[in-house]
């Protein structure tokens, strides 16, 4: 059952407005001790999905995996187990929570490569305002490596998604969204927001909220394990190309505009009865 843990209005209040929230603590010393070990499994097992997303002459290595959580006993227990789903019902404002996703993100010691300015919902094959992803360390990320976001971005404007390394628009035909507006330009119009993080916290953020990160330290590890939790108002929205992660089969279960209810993506809160 998962472990309940009441936000204070401020939180949730900051969640809505900017799209983005710190939360300390958020995780246990078992949880985290689970979700370190669900790491080091992934690593050592990575899936069809998995890719490297930082170019062969980086010092470091950029990992990717995802949706493991189904063959990784430690994720399963984090996602539905720990604080998280209650804790996403709470700022989604829904009153269930289901289980979208898992996403590991794994940059090496003196990894080069940034993560650029992006929005993820694009790339989903999901609509709804309700949703939140958790960004969660299992290393210190100092504020030069952790991610940082465009306050309020999360409202409103859809960018065009494009491949990281080569920025080419794979997801929705060219032209078809906004571009990304000048953030690094002109700061004042894009104000950012970041934090340093210590093992157990982690962050929030809507899946349209714009974010970045830079490369780590010559020193730094940086472990992150990311949840994604939709909302009541979440429904299928099928593409004509493959989404990032794609999901094959799905569009034979669920029509567009349905209820994300299929066994991909458990409903984790409320708790069940009994």
């Amino acid at each position: 059952m998962p472990r309940a843990h009441p936000l204070d209005a401020a939180t949730v209040t900051a969640y809505a407005r900017d799209g983005a929230v710190v939360l300390r603590g958020v995780l246990n010393a078992q949880e985290l001790q689970r979700l370190e070990a669900g790491i080091e499994h992934n690593l050592a097992h990575l899936s069809p999905l998995a890719l490297v997303a930082s170019e062969p002459d980086d010092p470091g290595r950029f990992v990717e995996d995802f949706c493991t959580w189904q063959a990784n006993a430690d994720y399963a227990h984090v996602l539905r187990e720990s604080s998280l789903p209650h804790v996403a019902a709470q700022l989604m404002g829904s009153r269930s929570a289901r289980l979208y996703h898992d996403h590991l993100l794994v940059k090496e010691p003196g990894t080069r490569q940034p993560t650029p300015w992006h929005q993820d919902q694009p790339y989903y094959n999901v609509d709804g305002a309700q949703n939140v992803s958790f960004w969660i360390p299992v290393d210190p990320v100092p504020l030069a490596s952790t991610l940082r976001f465009v306050a309020g971005s999360h409202r409103g404007t859809w960018y065009m998604p494009r491949t990281f390394r080569d920025q080419q628009a794979k997801w929705f035909p060219e032209g078809s969204l906004a571009e990304l507006p000048p953030i690094e330009a002109e700061p004042q119009a894009w104000p950012q927001l970041a934090w340093a993080l210590e093992p157990g916290d982690c962050v929030a953020f809507h899946m349209l909220a714009l974010h970045a990160s830079s490369g780590t330290g010559p020193g730094a590890r940086r472990r992150v394990f990311s949840a994604r939790y939709l909302g009541d108002d979440s429904v299928h929205a099928p593409r004509r190309w493959r989404t990032s992660p794609p999901f094959p089969g799905l569009e034979q279960r669920l029509p567009a505009g349905a209820a994300m209810d299929d066994p991909l993506f458990p409903l984790v809160w409320p708790p069940a009865p009994g």
